[in-house]
């Protein structure tokens, strides 16, 4: 029980960075002075990191370790979709939403800002998912 308790802690969390950082904090980029920019998005990035890196890491363990290792109650497939759903994520964060914010540390940039703000949707879609699955993990670990 407290591995799944541990494990939506996690996804929770994340979610709501992620819908706080979608709505709020990705479109305020381009709202920064241009002179001021490269400084925002470094200390952005390492502030951030703070936060979604433990947070993360927390989320893949536990995730794994549901799949390889069910508690009782949990049918497998739900385990190894969840997962599935945060392999996705970290894919998409390492192959895409890195790049651009590196790109972004050289200065504002309309189109990696576009294509950051349009391909976070991903991961946002996938946390909702997985907070989702989460909370019925919990709910099934809770019956028995």
């Amino acid at each position: 029980m407290t591995l799944l308790l541990i494990h939506a802690a996690a996804t929770l969390l994340m979610l709501g960075v992620i819908l706080v950082v979608q709505r709020v904090h990705y479109p305020l980029f381009r709202y920064v002075r241009a002179a001021d920019y490269e400084a925002f998005q470094a200390a952005h990035m390492r502030r951030i990191t703070w936060i979604v890196g433990p947070a993360m890491t927390t989320e893949l363990v536990t995730a794994g370790w549901i799949a390889w290792t069910p508690p009782p109650g949990l049918p497998p497939w739900m385990g190894w979709t969840g997962l599935g759903l945060v392999a996705f994520i970290w894919i998409t964060t390492g192959l895409v939403q890195v790049p651009l914010h590196r790109r972004l540390t050289n200065g504002f940039d309309a189109a990696a800002h576009r294509r950051l703000v349009a391909t976070n949707w991903w991961r946002t879609g996938a946390w909702g998912l997985r907070a989702g699955l989460a909370l019925w993990m919990l709910g099934q670990g809770l019956g028995h």
